[in-house]
């Protein structure tokens, strides 16, 4: 379905950068689920702009939730969210209606809707609108944490810059939940934020990798072939605006090495099949191991940039140049972090409830 993603558990996202509200609605939740408000604040806020490194459009986020829940429990019919929009000033895309933002949505959706799209701040295909899908996907993310399923993305690299790789996972992924800017390294994050606001300073933009790890699920989930876990993940995360690849293990890489180098040999330890290694990045078949989820996005640079590129007008029918006006990302991915933790939660969400029903992520204790 349009605008739907999931199988046993539903997100579905509405509205526009511009309009009056977006929001978003979750379907197939379990009766009797707390929904953590402070969860919800928290990961907007986490998305949310900041500085020289993001957009000057700050909008306050506070969630409505206008169905699906009562004292602050689920009730198990859809809940929906709404968002209300305030900091909008439309007059920057006037002259954008008929000129196209080169690698932006603008042209494909003229093709799909034939002009009847809004094109104010980008319409349905503007970033803004994965402030709804945070919303939801906090809802889930408290969910998974109530069965000891934890979810951490940092930002292994920024402008040619590296963040350090993941250590002990728990205790990183404790650290990034309470980082503004998800670098694990104090100097890399310090560093990726200087090319990001040089980059804006020079009407430029850059992209970067986020890395994702996921503890705590329990080895059997998914299927063996079109619902895979990639297969599910991967069509929540390109659903995110700006990834333009996943991975998952060690993912390309794993082209140029040898099945002797590939294979995580395994072994028993104290009772528990485990692994010497992750290559696989914790699934096997499609179906979850038991080791540690990991995946890598790759987010492109912003495309609506100040520098001038060569474009056409579709009302003139001729080519031109443009220099987007307006308020706009220098980068955006630190930003995606909250995004992806929150896709993540949703999809794995469905999974859980595809493999042990719905009233699962209502039940108490951990998995």
């Amino acid at each position: 379905m349009k605008n739907t993603f999931g199988n046993a558990l539903t997100v579905t996202l509405f509205g526009e950068s511009h309009g009056a509200y977006i929001g978003a609605t979750l379907d197939g939740l379990a009766p009797g689920m707390t929904v953590d408000m402070d969860n919800i604040r928290r990961m907007l806020f986490l998305r949310a702009p900041r500085g020289k490194i993001s957009t000057a459009r700050h909008e306050a986020d506070e969630v409505q939730l206008v169905s699906g829940v009562v004292d602050g429990v689920t009730t198990g019919t859809p809940l929906t969210l709404l968002i209300q929009n305030g900091d909008t000033k439309s007059g920057d895309y006037a002259a954008m209606k008929t000129v196209m933002r080169p690698s932006h949505a603008d042209y494909p959706a003229q093709c799909k809707y034939h002009g009847f799209q809004d094109t104010r701040g980008g319409g349905h295909f503007s970033g803004r609108i994965t402030a709804a899908l945070v919303a939801a996907g906090a809802i889930c993310h408290a969910a998974l944490q109530e069965k000891g399923i934890f979810i951490g993305t940092h930002l292994s690299r920024c402008a040619g810059v590296d963040d350090r790789a993941f250590g002990d996972l728990k205790a990183d992924i404790k650290r990034l939940s309470e980082k503004p800017f998800p670098a694990l390294s104090e100097e890399a994050g310090e560093n990726m934020q200087k090319a990001i606001a040089t980059a804006g300073a020079d009407g430029d933009s850059v992209g970067g990798v986020l890395e994702t790890a996921v503890i705590g699920l329990p080895a059997g989930v998914g299927e063996p072939w079109f619902d895979t876990v990639e297969g599910v993940l991967a069509h929540m995360l390109f659903s995110v605006p700006a990834v333009k690849g996943v991975e998952f293990g060690d993912g390309f890489a794993l082209a140029d090495k040898r099945g002797s180098e590939a294979n995580d040999a395994m072994y028993y330890e104290n009772g528990i099949v485990t692994a010497a290694t992750n290559h696989g990045g914790g699934i096997g078949g499609g179906i979850t191991s038991g080791m540690p989820l990991i995946f890598r996005c790759a987010v492109k640079p912003t495309p609506s940039i100040a520098k001038e590129q060569k474009t056409v007008d579709i009302a003139k029918k001729e080519n031109t140049v443009l220099a987007v006006k307006g308020r706009h990302d220098p980068a955006v991915v630190h930003r995606a972090r909250a995004v992806v933790d929150a896709a993540t939660a949703i999809a794995l969400c469905d999974l859980l409830t595809v493999r042990f029903g719905t009233d699962f992520l209502a039940e108490k204790g951990e998995v």
